[in-house]
């Protein structure tokens, strides 16, 4: 049976594997560094369809049934599916669940959505109650603008440490068995709140839920930064990924050789205008499913530390003049079992 570490770390006792993914991303994303390793690359951002809030749930559906496919299975062997986005009630996951016709457990925990439901999918294997699950998470820059910024059309001034929203979805299909790669670890973050009001320094206000998480990882585990090929945050962009490289380092880890963030890698920052880096649920969700799954399937990473960071904010705690709480879940992939090695 699964082992407790200390406070907040599971050491998973069955081979949880992830057998297969799946990316769907918009034209920013395609023109990116990353590029190669997504599958399906939409040529506007409506895809086809009448609202912007539609062509995310049709990511969402698009991307979940490339998964499944490309695994081998169809919609009835998927014992549930994990999903969330950052809408209202989750309503690109929900309406893309209702096309599905898979079980279905609706996840809200802001950028930090897809390994929150790969964590839970695995637990889920892990302790008896399924044999296969599928995680899905989502982000559409023009969703999210309209719903927690200003209309597009408004065209604002965006400051040095705005992130430009992923247009992208990913999905995962995880069963026990399988030839890898294998969730190891999942380590639950907890709500961190440094008092960051500023919705356009998304960074600084998730940066410390990061350093938190690293930190519980690493002393449940007796593991260091030196234990992985790579360990990757969600969506901090360069001002977060500064912040997390400082404070660890202050905290006796060296964070310089092995550490990257999605934010970062997503986007050629210099050369594409977005700023501070990329953000949203599609962010980590995408890197993750398409760049880092590809990366261990050739063995070229082995162990990986992946963190979803997210800001849980809202239109309407920002209008009470509340701040801006951040929160990070981790888990481990290896391509050993256990993550021997």
């Amino acid at each position: 049976m699964a082992t407790r570490l200390g406070n907040q770390t599971i050491a998973l006792d069955k081979s949880v594997s992830i057998i297969n993914t799946a990316t769907v991303v918009g034209t920013k994303e395609s023109e990116g560094p990353l590029s190669p390793f997504f599958d399906v690359k939409m040529k506007d951002a409506e895809w086809g369809e009448e609202t912007w809030e539609k062509t995310e749930s049709k990511m969402q559906k698009e991307a979940a049934k490339l998964a499944i496919q490309k695994s081998g299975k169809t919609a009835d062997d998927i014992d549930c599916a994990f999903a969330g986005d950052l809408l209202n009630q989750c309503i690109s996951s929900g309406f893309s669940a209702r096309e599905l016709g898979i079980p279905y457990y609706g996840l809200y925990g802001a950028c930090s959505t897809m390994i929150e439901s790969l964590s839970l999918g695995a637990l889920a294997i892990d302790g008896g109650g399924m044999d296969t699950a599928l995680a899905v998470a989502s982000s559409h820059f023009c969703t999210a603008e309209r719903q927690y910024r200003n209309p597009l059309e408004y065209g604002g001034q965006r400051p040095p440490t705005a992130q430009w929203t992923v247009t992208g979805a990913a999905a995962a299909v995880l069963e026990n068995g399988g030839a890898g790669p294998y969730v190891t670890h999942v380590t639950s973050g907890k709500v961190v709140d440094f008092g960051v009001i500023d919705q356009n320094n998304m960074g600084g206000a998730m940066a410390p839920a990061a350093i938190d998480t690293l930190c519980a990882h690493f002393s449940d585990t007796g593991r260091s930064p030196e234990s992985y090929d790579l360990i990757l945050t969600g969506d901090l962009g360069r001002i977060g990924r500064e912040i997390v490289i400082n404070m660890m380092n202050s905290s006796g880890y060296n964070m310089n050789d092995n550490y990257g963030d999605s934010g970062c890698m997503i986007y050629d920052i210099e050369k594409q205008d977005v700023h501070a880096g990329g953000s949203g649920c599609g962010c980590i969700a995408v890197t993750a499913c398409g760049y880092i799954f590809r990366q261990l399937k050739d063995g070229k990473l082995n162990n990986v530390l992946i963190l979803g960071t997210g800001a849980l904010l809202s239109p309407t705690s920002s209008l009470q003049g509340e701040s801006v709480p951040g929160i990070a879940h981790a888990i481990t992939l290896s391509n050993k079992p256990g993550g021997e090695g």
